[in-house]
């Protein structure tokens, strides 16, 4: 039987038209005798679109293509069915690809997402949202707010962002308790990590494991620019002092005064509360290499 694929497209992604490359998903699937299934998404109860598409289709394996949003959103459906889920990375950063070791070019992702080598991967369930790669509360989270509320794009528009963040930073009074133990803590920010990086290259989470069965709490505790640039050069230790990482599967955090909040590089409002909890191998992803032999 030939091998069913969706593929929820994100035409938007990457700001680049996506015509060809729909062309050469279809060459390549009807070259490899794939049944395919091309779902264009509009930005409006996509979800449920998708939702919608698989039980008409019934597909072996569900494909995004675009960014980590997209990708988060069709992982969210895969999840509720037990699909495997392939990337085709489109997105301005494609942090989750990167982390994965997943490849950028179009006819090597489509060989991933139609190959054979499937790996669970870890997710945090994150105030009930899922989250694949990376949710913080702080300085990062008001980054993003300020970033999308303006429309910035590229490093230009990051840069802006990141010299008004540091102008109007503030110390955060928290709260974390694990089943092990509860701390408080003065931090800038308090990110939950079940990755290494973020999409701009930055590494917070040097030893970050997604398919580990747990996440990092990653306290900075005290902006200082050596440790910003140490996240730009891996195998740079952080200073215990201003940066602490600490291991967890499940966590709750409380935080004094309302604070900036983001999952997977979406804004999400300012919360004081925030519970999080692994979900060991719940999602089932498409690989080129196996975790920690990438090379990434």
């Amino acid at each position: 039987m030939p091998l069913k694929l969706l593929v929820a497209v994100n035409p938007a992604s990457g700001g680049t038209d996506k015509t060809e490359s729909i062309e050469q998903i279809r060459a390549f699937c009807q070259a490899h005798e794939t049944e395919l299934t091309i779902l264009m998404l509009t930005g409006t109860a996509d979800g449920k679109h998708i939702e919608e598409r698989v039980a008409q289709t019934k597909p072996d394996r569900l494909v995004a293509m675009g960014g980590d949003g997209t990708i988060k959103l069709v992982a969210e459906v895969a999840l509720r069915h037990n699909l495997p889920l392939g990337i085709l990375p489109t997105g301005s950063a494609n942090g989750l690809a990167r982390e994965l070791g997943l490849p950028t070019d179009l006819t090597e992702a489509l060989a991933v997402a139609t190959g054979s080598l499937e790996q669970p991967i870890d997710v945090i369930e994150v105030n009930g949202e899922l989250c694949l790669h990376l949710s913080d509360i702080g300085l990062n989270a008001q980054l993003i707010k300020y970033y999308q509320q303006n429309n910035w794009r590229g490093m230009l528009g990051y840069a802006r962002g990141v010299v008004r963040v540091l102008l109007r930073k503030r110390v955060l009074h928290v709260t974390i308790c694990t089943p092990e133990k509860e701390i408080s803590r003065s931090a800038e920010m308090i990110a939950l990590a079940n990755a290494r990086m973020y999409g701009t290259g930055a590494v917070l989470n040097p030893d970050g494991d997604m398919a580990d069965g747990q996440f990092e709490v990653v306290l900075l505790r005290q902006f200082s620019w050596i440790e910003f640039m140490k996240m730009f050069w891996r195998f740079r230790p952080f200073d215990p002092q201003k940066t602490e990482i600490i291991e967890a599967q499940s966590v709750q955090i409380s935080t004094r005064r309302k604070a900036y909040f983001q999952v997977d590089g979406e804004y999400r409002g300012r919360i004081t509360q925030v519970d999080a909890r692994i979900r060991p191998g719940a999602l089932r992803v498409l690989l080129a290499h196996p975790l920690g032999e990438s090379g990434s």
